[in-house]
């Protein structure tokens, strides 16, 4: 079995409940956009290598998934140019969006993956392009 595989299934075990996937489809995103913007707010470069780094992770994974979250981190990256007072957005969205994963994993009646495995931080992006991927039919 591959790698990303076994990763998206250990994932979905505590990710089974359409009212956490629903959470997890609105939230993810922006956590991530969180994330980026506030590396960014630190400094830009920050923000730079943090994508870089996380990219090379996700292209041993699967490339497919690594050019996919490298269109994503872009358009995220873009979008900070036009939001005022990003700092705090993101803070905000940041605190109200994990709030919700913590109310979908309630739902679910599982804890959050990350909890036994830091590495499902980055998996929670992958984990939704894949279920878009496989709609799509689209080999990654």
């Amino acid at each position: 079995m591959r790698p990303i595989d076994r990763l998206i299934g250990q994932y979905a075990e505590s990710h089974r409940h359409p009212t956490n996937v629903l959470i997890h489809w609105i939230c993810v995103p922006i956590i991530v956009w969180c994330v980026l913007a506030l590396m960014f707010w630190l400094h830009p470069y920050a923000a730079y290598v943090g994508v870089a780094a996380v990219l090379v992770y996700y292209a041993t994974l699967s490339l497919p998934m690594a050019l996919a979250m490298l269109l994503f981190s872009a358009v995220c990256l873009l979008s900070f140019a036009y939001v005022p007072y990003l700092l705090w957005v993101a803070i905000a969205l940041f605190v109200i969006t994990w709030i919700f994963q913590f109310i979908g994993h309630e739902i679910e009646g599982k804890k959050p993956s990350f909890l036994d495995d830091v590495r499902f931080l980055l998996i929670g992006p992958i984990f939704l392009l894949a279920k878009a991927f496989r709609k799509a039919g689209v080999a990654f």
